[in-house]
């Protein structure tokens, strides 16, 4: 028994692996008592996230450990030695029903399946540490606006931390993780593009850091655009961002293009017009692309495929026209366990030959239909939508997201929103954007705070109207 990767398993693993894995929750531990409990929250998620092997340590009846499971249990630990009444702070409410479903789903779908208790409620700690516990450290540690600041602030800092490693790929191939920790943990043969090198740092695959260094840059433009933050280590704010967005042009990743433009419109348009309307339409999108795909049987990837053929190049979509012929196939088979699924063990996966090829799960929202039925994709996507839809509904319009100290929430919230559009395509789980998700979720049921609702009097007031209100408070 020892670590490997888990899309690379014959990969070769150095000693550098099982050292640093072993030795992260200690360090987790150290940082805690060396910064203030949230400040320890980031540097743990993000350092894990950003520079931790991806490797696998498989347990029997626990979750594996790997860098999303160690961070979590060393926060854990670390919250019930140095900040214990952090706990307390927890108050289960309506808006977490969501994500509960989906931590436990995976039990039903195993008993509905004659799987057994024990399988069942292994798959639901496996789903409970990659989902519910980062959710559940959000709720507690990012619940305020200048908690969901400090939050976006690292991840902007980590996407910088990430421009000079992406340059060194860009030039060299992807070789970092291969020369710290033994081995490739991906296909090599997907970095190619163009003519080049996609990056992939220290994560999974090109797609999940561009995906990230989308979020960092998201983040750097609106900081930069609302004066949220107007310079760091002495260097104006705009410095960085180009530096930002001129290496995330060398990620060559299509995809993640498109989400940054998308996310830049909803933003700019919100400042413009103080409107939410783009964000809400994409979350109804969503749901109509899921119910037309999962819930009909009326799609048809021919359809899709020809209008795409007609903006896009053919060899650009070739990947994508393989990826909807699978989803076809897997559709079709999960609706025949259609409520919750049909568990672990690759069972919702079809056999395509006499040599036992299977189909290819990429989409997220796939795999949820597939595992854990209907109940599972919906408590999926609402687990992650729901505060979204709270917070800029009731607490945080969108005439208010360029308030500098809402800006960090409202930017964050859109980049979760974008972050479900790419499960649509990919399944890339990312604790960052859940932690993110707890936060919002907890700020989405707290009232507004009230030096915010005085700007916003000031804004939407005549001048005399908004000085006799603030007399009034006084």
């Amino acid at each position: 028994m020892g670590f490997t990767f888990p899309n690379n398993p014959g990969g070769y693993a150095a000693i550098t692996v099982p050292i640093v894995m072993f030795l992260w929750i200690p360090v987790v531990l150290y940082l805690f008592s060396r910064f203030p409990a949230r400040k320890a929250v980031i540097i743990s998620f993000l350092a894990a996230w950003l520079f931790l092997p991806q490797a696998r340590l498989v347990l029997p009846s626990i979750p594996d450990y790997d860098k999303i499971s160690a961070t979590c249990y060393g926060i854990l630990l670390a919250t019930f030695i140095f900040d214990v009444g952090r706990f307390r702070t927890f108050k289960f409410s309506w808006i977490d029903v969501p994500m509960a479903i989906w931590c436990f789903c995976p039990f039903i779908s195993s008993m509905t399946n004659d799987l057994g208790p024990y399988d069942g409620f292994s798959t639901l700690l496996d789903q409970t540490m990659s989902w519910g516990v980062p959710y559940f450290l959000g709720r507690i540690y990012f619940n305020t606006l200048e908690g969901l600041r400090q939050l976006a602030m690292g991840i902007f800092i980590g996407g910088l931390v990430y421009v000079p490693l992406c340059l060194i790929e860009v030039r060299i191939s992807p070789q970092l993780h291969k020369i710290v920790y033994g081995d490739f943990p991906h296909s090599f043969a997907q970095t190619i593009r163009d003519g080049g090198y996609r990056p992939n740092v220290f994560m999974e695959s090109g797609l999940m850091l561009s995906a990230f260094m989308m979020a960092a840059t998201l983040i750097g433009i609106w900081f930069w655009q609302s004066g949220a933050v107007k310079q760091m280590w002495n260097i104006p704010i705009s410095w960085l961002v180009w530096a930002l967005i001129i290496t995330f042009a060398l990620l060559k990743s299509y995809g993640a293009y498109s989400l940054l433009i998308v996310g830049i419109g909803i933003l700019f348009i919100a400042k413009q017009f103080r409107t939410a309307i783009p964000i809400f339409i994409i979350i109804v999108g969503m749901g109509v692309y899921l119910y037309v795909n999962a819930g009909t049987e009326t799609y048809s990837s021919d359809q899709l495929v020809a209008y795409l053929s007609d903006i896009f190049p053919r060899d650009r979509i070739q990947s994508y026209v393989f990826r909807l012929n699978n989803e076809e196939i897997l559709v079709k088979h999960a609706r025949e366990r259609f409520i919750f699924g049909w568990g672990g063990w690759s069972r919702s996966r079809v056999i395509l030959d006499e040599f036992g090829n299977t189909t290819i799960q990429d989409s997220l929202w796939v795999i949820a239909l597939g595992q854990f039925g209907v109940v599972g994709l919906l408590s999926c996507f609402a687990s992650m939508l729901s505060p979204v839809i709270a917070l800029f509904s009731t607490r945080y319009p969108a005439s208010l997201w360029f308030n500098r100290k809402v800006a960090a929430a409202a930017v964050l919230a859109v980049i979760i929103t974008l972050y479900m559009v790419d499960c649509i395509l990919n399944a890339m789980i990312n604790p960052i954007y859940i932690l993110a998700c707890g936060g919002i979720a907890t700020l989405a049921m707290k009232p507004r705070e009230r030096e915010i609702s005085m700007n916003e009097r000031r804004v939407l007031q005549p001048k005399w109207q908004t000085e006799e209100s603030e007399s009034a408070v006084s």
